[in-house]
């Protein structure tokens, strides 16, 4: 296919655009600025202000394209104002998707995320049930996470506009670790990931989420290529296989997040917070990757002792 990547310059976006090109499909990666990482074979760059909703139509309309991914977006809660956040995401959402809809595109995907949920709520969170999936009730409360619940209620709204003629669907990937952070680069938040898992109380958060950015590649492609054959519209979790912790979550989240320990007695072992068995179901997917496999096996293999104080 030839697919539009809004946001392919960003932490997901270029694992995404360059797993992508990997696998056989021609990228058209549109974002503010074009990175070096992108300049490849099967790769074209465009720089576009993705609020500018005319100019965001006709480039797509110009990129004859057979899906477009949307990833562009105000990507850490908190890191602008609130208003302006909201007011960003939003405008992405409406001049992306509906420029898409409008330049003929035929499917069409958008990265929402994990933080429509709700968990980490100043008052207070108790999930009635872990792990969390496709059906827990969404209970946003900060912009961040409002904008992109408001993604996907977009893609709803286009659907209802269009019917089958345009297939649509939405996912939520997991706190994502790019190739380079498994080797010591700094994640989304500054940490590397073996600090994140020395330090539970930087992982918790998150509920100790996280998912490999080629692995999310892995998703879209096969997303992609099952959207005419799977129900219109679907939201899909998706995150690794375990949690990005050395203590069972069932001991974890309860210490971080009070409430919880009901529902995290179900998350023994490895079990993480979030789901993905719906991807697995309805498309077949699973990620292949998790931190016991990508980290250096010495660092993987420690074990944090149980009574490791909260901080």
């Amino acid at each position: 296919m030839r697919i539009v990547v809004t946001g392919g310059s960003g932490r997901l976006g270029r694992s995404l655009s360059a797993g992508l090109a990997e696998a056989g499909h021609e990228i058209v990666s549109i974002d503010r600025e074009p990175t070096d990482d992108l300049d490849r074979p099967g790769i074209t760059q465009f720089s576009l202000d993705l609020t500018d909703a005319d100019a965001t139509a006709s480039a797509l309309a110009g990129a004859s394209a057979d899906a477009l991914i949307h990833l562009a977006a105000i990507a850490v809660p908190f890191s602008a104002p609130e208003d302006v956040i909201l007011r960003t995401n939003g405008a992405l959402a409406q001049s992306v998707l509906g420029g898409a809809v409008r330049a003929g595109i035929h499917r069409v995907v958008a990265a929402s995320s994990p933080t429509v949920i709700g968990y980490g709520a100043p008052r207070g969170w108790t999930p009635e049930r872990l792990p969390l999936d496709e059906t827990s009730p969404a209970e946003p409360w900060n912009a961040y996470a409002l904008s992109k619940l408001l993604i996907e209620q977009t893609i709803d709204m286009l659907r209802r506009q269009t019917g089958d003629d345009v297939r649509f669907a939405s996912f939520r990937p997991c706190y994502v670790i790019a190739p380079e952070e498994w080797a010591g680069a700094p994640t989304q938040q500054g940490h590397t990931v073996l600090e994140r898992l020395d330090d539970p109380a930087l992982s918790a958060p998150a509920l100790f989420n996280y998912v490999d950015a080629r692995d999310v590649a892995g998703f879209a492609d096969t997303l992609l290529a099952a959207l005419d054959d799977i129900p219109n519209g679907e939201v899909f979790f998706v995150g690794a296989d375990d949690a990005l912790a050395r203590r069972p979550l069932s001991e974890l989240l309860p210490r971080f997040h009070p409430g919880t320990e009901h529902a995290a007695a179900a998350l023994t072992g490895n079990t993480p917070a979030f789901s993905s068995a719906k991807a697995a179901h309805l498309l077949g997917w699973r990620p292949t990757r998790s931190w016991r496999t990508e980290l250096d096996p010495a660092a993987a293999s420690v074990t944090a002792p149980a009574t490791a104080s909260v901080s």
